[in-house]
């Protein structure tokens, strides 16, 4: 069982106030928030050892070197994947998706077929439509239904010969919704078609086996983690990205270089040009060891329970409509009141020191599909607690009065 109150002690910023009222942070699934173990590691970064990477033959190079590449490991041990050389470090879950999909454009043409889940964020919609421009591949769409959850027929009806990648989020940032991914991977596989999963929202909340569910891409974010901003990891089987072009030509990613001709540096640095988040990466590795030593099973067992609490209370609001109802889905409670704007509702909780999160959550197709403008989001981590959950009960009961 979590020591819920040992655990909030490890982030600094829940000592603060908004408004005059003790934080009350919902809005875990646009950012999570920091500890301060991973704090601590970033300022000894810059305290002690900041240098570039890979490159200098002084220590403190060195020392920042033999740190970066002890995260990268970390990662590979985290999600199990065969080789430390098929974790690409990133900027984010963005940066990797558009990597995986420039690096397609040179393998589609017209006739091929690429599909994407109706419940995807932007980041996994929009490069999937640029790549269809560039290549005259056709973009399909895998439905959803009211529960906000994928129809699994219609998936099985898209596939075919035609299709050569499925790309689909592990978890919904809108609506919660847990996919049936490895399903939809091994359905895919069967077609020759290849995978890439969103694992942006999945990986705060449980620990995905990339070996067991054998997919060619997946991609995450440290900011979702408990880590830093502008730092992420793709995964890609050895296989695909000895198969990709360079994303970026640059230092670092290179073997050789002449003005006749360039050869690439081997895996992972053919994908990483320029100087990365060197701090960001060291991070994201501490980010990790904090977050196992909570443990994932307490982290699923206790968000799930909170995410009962929420929706039971919650729905006791007459008026009040939760979107998002899948019998499989992680800590988040998407809601509208009632002829009520989720925005105008998200501003009086604001004022009583509560953040969610308002509007249509870079998921715009899911509102179109409710035909509603957004939601008001409510996203729980781990060092939340029933009795937040209570205080937003009462805001929104409060933006209700004020409102209607």
């Amino acid at each position: 069982m979590l020591n819920i109150e040992n655990i909030r002690k490890d982030f600094p910023i829940f000592s603060r106030k908004v408004n005059g009222k003790p934080l009350v942070y919902f809005d875990n699934a646009a950012t999570s928030q920091t500890p301060t173990q991973v704090i601590d590691v970033i300022v000894d970064y810059y305290s002690n050892y900041n240098a570039n990477i890979h490159r200098g033959v002084h220590s403190l190079s060195q020392e920042a070197t033999d740190k970066y590449e002890q995260a990268r490991l970390k990662i590979q041990k985290h999600f199990n994947a065969k080789h430390s050389h098929e974790i690409i470090m990133t900027s984010g879950t963005t940066h990797g998706i558009n990597l995986v999909a420039n690096g397609f454009s040179s393998f589609l043409k017209k006739g091929d077929e690429v599909l994407v889940s109706a419940l995807e964020h932007h980041s996994n919609i929009v490069p999937w439509q640029m790549l269809c421009e560039r290549s005259g591949t056709t973009l399909r769409v895998i439905p959803m239904n009211q529960d906000g959850e994928l129809i699994m027929s219609e998936y099985d009806q898209l596939l075919s010969e035609k299709t050569k990648l499925v790309f689909v989020n592990h978890i919904s940032n809108a609506l919660g919704t847990i996919n049936p991914i490895k399903y939809i991977i091994d359905k895919a596989h069967s077609f020759g078609a290849a995978v890439l999963v969103d694992g942006a929202q999945a990986c705060p909340h449980l620990k995905p086996d990339l070996q067991q569910l054998d997919v060619d891409f997946y991609v995450a974010s440290a900011h979702k983690m408990c880590g830093p901003t502008g730092v992420g990891m793709l995964y890609g089987k050895e296989e695909w990205l000895k198969k990709l072009p360079p994303y970026q030509g640059g230092g670092e990613m290179i073997a050789e270089v002449t003005f006749e001709k360039t050869t690439y540096a081997d895996l992972p640095h053919k994908f990483e040009a320029g100087t990365p988040n060197i701090c960001g990466g060291i991070a994201f590795g501490a980010a990790i060891d904090y977050l196992n030593h909570i443990g994932f099973d307490a982290i699923e067992s206790y968000e799930h329970e909170l995410l009962e609490y929420a929706t039971e209370k919650l729905s006791e609001i007459d008026g009040l409509k939760i979107y998002g109802t899948s019998k499989h889905k992680t800590s988040v409670v998407s809601f509208n009141l009632e002829e009520i704007h989720p925005y105008d509702v998200g501003t009086i909780l604001d004022k009583m020191g509560i953040a969610v999160r308002t509007g249509h959550h870079c998921a715009q197709p899911i509102m179109d599909y409710f035909k509603i403008p957004g939601t008001v989001r409510a996203s729980f981590a781990f060092y939340n607690t029933k009795q937040e959950i209570d205080a937003l009960v009462e805001g929104v009961k409060k933006a209700k009065a004020m409102l209607s």
